[in-house]
């Protein structure tokens, strides 16, 4: 027999050793959990003794609602209102007439 190990990589040049470390990890045996030290005292978030304020807690999140609304609204507005001056802008540079529309109302005479 040989002293190889059954599945070797003898067909492949080793890298030089960078000091690079495996880790062995060891399983724990079945049914052992990890101690409850490790997990942190949850308690002191829950919070029974405080009665919760429904109305209060609607009219905030009507309140965040609208406010997101509203930055929404503005940024659409921005986002129009720059791409339009952009459009009469790349008109007048690019030495055209005319470039803002003027709005003329029909009246009909008869």
């Amino acid at each position: 027999m040989t002293d190889k190990p059954p599945f070797s990589n003898s067909g492949f040049k080793s890298a030089p050793d960078s000091g690079a470390k495996v880790l062995v990890f060891r399983r724990r045996p079945s049914g052992q959990r990890p101690s409850a030290a490790l997990v942190p005292d949850l308690d002191r978030y829950h919070y029974d003794d405080v009665p919760d304020d429904y109305r209060h807690r609607m009219l905030v999140n009507l309140a965040a609602f609208i406010f997101v609304l509203g930055l929404g609204a503005a940024g659409f507005w921005l986002a129009d209102t720059l791409a339009h001056m952009r459009r009469n802008q790349d008109c007048v540079l690019s030495g055209r007439r005319g470039c803002n529309p003027i709005m003329v109302v029909h009246q009909n005479r008869w």
